[in-house]
């Protein structure tokens, strides 16, 4: 069995449960099997949004994120429930417990979906075998379905589960990348959402082999790193791995606080930013991440509540940069009135060594001061290791240990955010 597993390769699985919602629904009442269901937010109310839907709902033009008024026009006997997260919780709970009997090494992505690296399981089967097996397992013990990829990688599996829904599995080779891959749409890649695939367009890159083939320096231009990364991907260039604590990882980082008070005074509120941006700024650093995306919650008196971003032209984690861009959102959108809540939020994180800093005329005299400094620790890192320098406020705590026990860094704040993700 061993001979069917690649000698220097890794085999990958993508699971991805179908509509995972629903289908939780299903399981708990088989009277829903067979019929349309959606589940959805303030289904008393018009303006409800569909969350997901069976894919009985799904052949009357029913889709996500839809609005309910519109899903009952399509469907009028559109059966509709409210979401159950405990529920949904659970049965994400039991699908992982499944899944890590086949590999310790198991990567939830989300509520529904996770990588498995089954490259050393040979015992339990051919990697087609042992997707057979979870897929008849997590129906005979759950009454839940899956699609499943086998891949070389992460970025294959994930495109191979898409293709065959409900109940499919698909094999998405290297070889395979020119013939399966290639032909489809940018857009129905994974990774490249609407705004990134009309970029796309704009520069003549339509599919996934335009992408695969397209310049890197005007991608970089266009997209940044994330340009690069995504050329790589459409070759079927994923070096990733399977990490297991990787859902601990932040997809957003933010802070947000209650005041004693409603404070009308402006000066009184930016020293609440200036708290925040301290607070946001050393989980980004803890991390290893940088914000490109910054976010301001402003709930006022009558608990009325925005939420406004801005897309930066350089990454930020100091609390200097926090608070400056945090005050700048903050003015442009204050009513002036007083003010129940105040929070700040990075998003589109970034990894340190990953984040490419745009130069501006006001930045440039600032960072060619840095220069001759920084190429010297360029050096030290490339003769020494990447690791030889490290800031302080990037050391783990037993290093900050070995320093001295006088510089404390614990926060009572330290702690890792709850996400949420819509299901597909």
């Amino acid at each position: 069995m061993k001979d069917m597993y690649p000698k220097n390769g890794r085999v990958i699985l993508h699971v991805d449960m179908n509509s995972f919602y629903a289908s939780v629904e299903m399981a708990y009442d088989p009277s829903l099997k067979g019929k349309p269901l959606a589940i959805a937010g303030n289904p008393e109310e018009r303006r409800g949004i569909i969350v997901t839907c069976s894919y009985e709902a799904r052949k009357f033009g029913v889709k996500t994120t839809m609005p309910l008024w519109e899903a009952k026009k399509l469907c009028p006997n559109l059966i509709v429930k409210k979401p159950d997260f405990e529920r949904y919780r659970a049965a994400s709970m039991g699908m992982f417990e499944l899944l890590n009997q086949y590999s310790k090494l198991v990567e939830p992505v989300s509520i529904d979906e996770g990588y498995m690296d089954i490259t050393d399981s040979f015992e339990l089967g051919s990697p087609l075998e042992i997707a057979e097996q979870i897929q008849k397992q997590l129906i005979r013990q759950l009454d839940l379905p899956c699609s499943i990829g086998i891949a070389p990688n992460k970025f294959l599996a994930k495109m191979a589960s898409d293709m065959k829904k409900p109940l499919g599995i698909t094999v998405l080779r290297k070889r395979d990348i020119p013939t399966v891959l290639w032909p489809m749409e940018a857009g129905e890649m994974h990774g490249v959402g609407k705004k990134t695939a009309e970029k796309l367009k704009n520069i003549g890159v339509h599919t996934i082999e335009d992408l695969a083939k397209a310049n890197e320096i005007q991608l970089k231009s266009l997209l940044g790193i994330n340009g690069i990364r995504l050329r790589e991907r459409a070759n079927g260039i994923d070096n990733r791995p399977v990490d297991p604590d990787a859902i601990s990882e932040f997809k957003s980082i933010g802070n947000s606080t209650t005041l004693p008070k409603d404070i009308a005074n402006q000066q009184e509120l930016f020293k609440v930013l200036d708290r925040l941006a301290e607070k946001v700024s050393v989980r980004l650093k803890r991390k290893k991440v940088m914000a490109t995306t910054l976010s301001i919650t402003i709930r006022y008196k009558d608990r009325h509540t925005i939420t406004r971003s801005k897309k930066l032209m350089n990454p930020v984690s100091t609390q200097e940069e926090i608070l400056k861009m945090a005050k700048q959102i903050f003015v442009s959108h204050w009513t002036g009135h007083a003010v129940r809540l105040l929070g700040i939020t990075g998003t589109d994180l970034v990894e340190n060594d990953q984040a490419v800093k745009q130069l501006d005329l006001f930045s440039y005299e600032k960072d060619a001061k840095k220069e001759p400094l920084i190429n010297t620790v360029s050096k030290l890192k490339e003769k020494f290791g990447a690791h030889i320098i490290e800031q302080a406020s990037n050391l783990s705590n037993d290093k900050k240990q070995q320093i001295g026990t006088e510089t404390s860094f614990n926060k009572d704040f330290l702690q890792v955010d709850k996400m949420k993700k819509q299901d597909d």
